[in-house]
């Protein structure tokens, strides 16, 4: 009701202004009729886009009340004005979206009111995106409806034929998210304002102005602004109706003297008039004001005033522009010394240096080959050497000179000069002392063999008379020793000797002698590692025994409507893009032929559905269907969401027959129900559905039972995953990421490496928790999942029946500090629900206190016949208590026939301590049952790797 009276406040003073206008027109006042109509037009442009529709549930309901606000037109009657003038109104209305559909053209108020209003009241909102058509159809309707039915519309009263008496209403939520300008864009409201056409702009929810703020503070003045260009010419007016001929009036007063004409022809005199009746006119209507007229002529100067009081002391001034330049004044005085300067930059590299002094004489070198001899003739005397060339002139000094400065720091070494040219020969000295004999000169090569001899081999001579007997020789060196002689025969015994004789050698190592008979059996060695244990080896050194995800099929639907807006489309793209480099790169899952496909479908109202996918002519690559999601276009209509999700079931679904799919449905959540009638849940029977709803442009939240509906979660079987998140650029986080791969690939396949497990008989099995403040609340929490994963695999196990394998579960810290969280059950899940809740203790720990606790609990509740075994968490430190303590609560346990098994986390554990927990001994430790009754990993989230668990169970079930 606010804008409504705002809006006539807002029409009726410039509509009346206008109306005093026609009152300016004195030729057109009839003798007939003493009153005229002055017609104002009025026309309104109502949105009906998506952005408006759908905004707020029930949808439709803003369209409800752009509509309800149009109707309250009731002011909009005859009235009468000053100056004969009788006020009317003419109206009209169109709604748009995508296209505009006109409601009513010009129509005459208020004969006309009540079809205008019924034909406004049976609108049907469009629904789609916003375009830009509207303004230009209804600054039609407001120039042609001035021409009545003559110009082709039905109904139509006829407008004003003042073109300043026409109004255009726009009501639009101002979203310019989607618009689109098929008509040229908003240029149109200003071809209005050439044309004179008022156009007004209000904001759709009425009822969502507030009031109306207080006026702000002044603001300080302005500099004066540049003088303005000369404004366009107006538009071409509408040429008015012709008057009446009016009665004669009054003889006038003389006009003021004009300029001498030419001279003109004599005039015949006339017939002197008969002189009127001297009755007074009415008065006229109060003028139009007039130009500004000419600034007239400066006026006298006026005589001095008195004198004011004395200002206050003005702000300084700004500074001078720097004067002329003076004559020079004569040298001053020489001044006083100035004080030393900083050493002054580096100068240039000087010229070369003079030749430094040799250096001490150098250690004398060994003796090297032996030359040639030289020649002794002495060489020819050198030329004399060319005198140097000279200097550069030096720099000007300074005039006048000034006073000598202080020697200057000392320039660097130069470098070495180059050699100069040999000098000439000095005059022949004295004879020099003999030198030292030389070295002896190396042997001649030996000389070339003469000539073979011409002789002939002569006969033998006879031999010659015995030469005379030598001198003897030198002897010989020691010989080898000879081989060993044979064993010469035993010898007569001979007298005994009390002295010893020296030891012997070593004699040579002996055959092998004969195999001895077997010894005894040695002691029983670690057992090796069982199924479960190979199986965890096997796993850490096989890739290919990892989990694999996929082949999977991906179903991306796409919301494309007006309420998404430009910049949250791009985002849903890029999620797209990087939900499958995720699982590409994370997951190993193949996309290409015969492994997993994608599909993309967008959409907004009804028939605008894109699909893009693996297997399309022009997409045979991962690679080419990401280009093609980037390249897919804002459509910016309606949103017909349940159409879609038939169409990608009828279109998709078909050519994408894996087992294994997952669809993923990007949407604000708001789908035009009223106008979509297929149902959300089109895909339910056919793939699990994720509804992912995001807030739109407006920061509206999505629709929750939409997203409920398309996530099929009211249905039993194959129900999906609903998300609902405030803001589109939540998609790109990482963790969300993260979860909606995981989700996708939550049915991995991975290869069947169970270690089996049986129980022949009826079997009542406690794990005795540490919840003591050494485990910490984050490892507490990393325990019970371990925990739940025992008690899984202990109840599923083969059994003779169901009962067979009992569980308990209990935790502990301090003295009196036990609690049963469950008292042997076989129910899985009231197991599972009482280790979630859990809560951690956090105090001291007494280990001692806990198997005494075990001990009468056993006592009281466990059956005769079945096994009674105990997991131990701990690591073996226990406040005040000593090992022969926990020694004596170990054997009161196996006194009840309780198996006691123990589980250490990390390398800071108790030694003594565990030893006596596993086996109730502290002197003698057997290590053959301390290997299978004592469990070790390095930390605690250890306890969730590989298949630990698995051997845990394995062993507590087969001893």
């Amino acid at each position: 009701m606010r804008l409504r009276d705002f809006l006539l406040t807002l029409l009726l003073p410039a509509s009346l202004l206008w109306g005093g206008s026609c009152a300016q027109r004195p030729e057109i006042i009839t003798q007939v009729s003493s009153v005229e109509d002055c017609p104002v037009d009025l026309f309104f442009v109502l949105d009906t886009s998506e952005s408006v529709a759908l905004r707020v549930k029930p949808f439709g309901d803003l369209v409800t009340q752009v509509k309800d606000f149009t109707n309250r037109y009731d002011k909009l009657t005859q009235r009468y004005y000053r100056c004969d003038r009788n006020l009317v109104w003419n109206a009209g209305a169109l709604h748009y979206s995508d296209e505009v559909v006109l409601i009513k053209s010009l129509t005459p108020m208020p004969s006309g009111q009540s079809e205008l209003k019924n034909r406004v009241s049976s609108v049907n909102y469009i629904g789609k995106g916003t375009y830009d058509c509207a303004i230009k159809r209804g600054i039609e309707e407001l120039l042609i409806g001035s021409g009545g039915e003559a110009a082709g519309h039905s109904g139509g009263g006829g407008g004003s034929h003042h073109k300043e008496n026409k109004y255009l209403i726009v009501v639009t939520d101002g979203h310019l998210e989607g618009y689109k300008e098929p008509c040229g864009g908003l240029d149109d409201g200003n071809e209005a304002k050439l044309l004179g056409i008022k156009v007004s702009r209000l904001a759709s929810p009425p009822t969502t102005l507030g009031e109306r703020g207080k006026p702000g503070l002044p603001g300080q003045k302005g500099e004066a602004g540049d003088p303005g260009r000369p404004g366009d010419m107006g538009p071409v007016g509408y040429q008015g109706m012709k008057g009446d001929k009016g009665s004669r009036g009054e003889k006038g007063s003389r006009g003021a003297k004009g300029a001498k004409g030419e001279k003109g022809r004599r005039g015949i005199d006339g017939i002197d008039g008969k002189k009127g009746e001297a009755v007074p006119g009415l008065p006229g209507c109060k003028g139009s004001p007039g130009f500004d007229g000419a600034q007239g002529p400066p006026g006298p100067k006026g005589d001095p005033g008195a004198f004011g009081p004395k200002g206050a002391k003005g702000e300084p001034g700004n500074d001078g522009k720097p004067g002329r330049q003076g004559i020079p004044g004569n040298p001053g005085d020489k001044g006083a010394p100035g004080n030393r300067g900083e050493p002054g930059p580096a100068g240039e590299t000087g010229d070369e240096g003079a030749l430094g002094e040799d250096g001490p004489p150098g250690e004398r070198g060994s003796n090297g080959e032996r030359g040639p001899p030289g020649s002794r003739d002495r060489g020819p005397r050198g030329q004399p050497g060319e005198p140097g060339t000279p200097g550069d002139q030096g720099r000007e000094g300074p005039r006048p000179p000034g006073d000598q400065g202080e020697p200057g720091p000392s320039g660097p070494k130069g470098y070495r000069g180059d050699d100069g040219p040999p000098g000439s020969e000095g005059p022949k000295g004295l004879p020099g002392a003999p030198g030292l004999p030389g070295d002896p000169g190396l042997m001649g090569e030996r000389g070339e063999d003469g000539p073979p001899g011409n002789g002939t081999v002569g006969f033998t001579g006879a031999p010659g008379q015995p030469g005379d007997r030598g001198n003897p020789g030198i002897n010989g060196t020691k010989g080898y020793v000879g081989p060993k002689g044979d064993e010469g025969e035993a010898g007569e015994p001979g007298n005994d000797n009390l002295t010893p004789g020296p030891s012997g050698i070593k004699g040579a190592k002996g055959h092998r002698g004969r195999e001895g008979p077997p010894g005894p059996p040695g002691p029983v060695g670690p057992p090796g590692p069982d199924e479960c244990e190979i199986l965890d080896i096997i796993m850490k050194m096989c890739s290919c025994c990892e989990c694999t995800c996929g082949p999977v099929d991906l179903l991306f639907v796409l919301d494309s409507s007006e309420s998404i807006g430009l910049q949250n489309f791009q985002i849903a793209k890029d999620f797209i893009i990087k939900v499958i480099d995720r699982l590409s790169k994370d997951e190993r899952v193949k996309f290409e032929a015969g492994e997993s496909r994608v599909g993309v479908v967008q959409y907004s109202h009804d028939n605008t559905q894109e699909l893009v996918a693996m297997g399309d002519a022009n997409i045979d690559n991962i690679g080419a269907l990401k280009q093609a999601v980037k390249n897919l276009q804002w459509i910016a209509g309606g949103t017909y969401t349940g159409e879609a999700l038939q169409f990608t079931k009828d279109n998709l679904l078909r050519r994408f027959t894996s087992d294994k799919r997952v669809a993923i449905v990007i949407t604000d959540g708001r789908s035009d129900t009223l106008r979509d009638p297929t149902p959300l849940n089109s895909l339910c029977d056919v793939t699990p559905v994720v509804s992912l709803g995001i807030g739109d442009i407006f920061r509206n939240p999505p629709n929750p039972d939409h997203l409920n509906d398309i996530a099929c979660l009211s249905r039993p079987t194959r129900p999906g995953l609903s998300i609902q998140r405030d803001n589109y650029a939540e998609l790109l986080d990482d963790t969300f990421l993260q979860n909606i791969t995981s989700y996708i690939c939550q049915e991995k396949k991975c290869p069947d490496y169970t270690c089996p497990i049986t129980f022949t008989g009826p079997a009542d099995i406690t794990l005795l928790v540490d919840s003591s403040t050494s485990v910490g609340s984050k490892n507490f929490e990393t325990t019970k999942k371990f925990v739940k994963r025992l008690a899984g695999r202990f109840l599923e196990a083969s059994k003779p029946t169901d009962d067979s394998v009992r569980i308990s579960v209990v935790q502990y810290s301090g003295r009196n500090q036990q609690k049963v969280e469950t008292q042997f059950q076989y129910n899985y899940t009231v197991i599972a629900k009482a280790i979630d809740n859990m809560e951690f203790m956090n105090d001291a720990t007494d280990v001692n206190s806990a198997l005494q606790f075990i001990t009468e609990m056993y006592r009281r509740s466990a059956r005769t016949a079945a096994k009674k075994r105990v997991l131990v968490f701990s690591d073996g430190h226990s406040q005040g208590i000593t090992a022969r303590a926990i020694e004596r609560a170990v054997q009161d346990a196996q006194k009840a026939d309780i198996e006691i098994y123990v589980l250490a986390v990390g390398n800071q554990a108790n030694e003594p301590n565990i030893r006596v927990l596993v086996t109730g001994k502290s002197a003698d430790y057997d290590v053959v049952y301390g290997e299978r009754h004592l469990f070790r990993v390095p930390d605690y989230t250890s306890l969730l790797r590989g298949v630990f668990y698995q051997t845990v169970s394995r062993k507590i079930a087969v001893d």
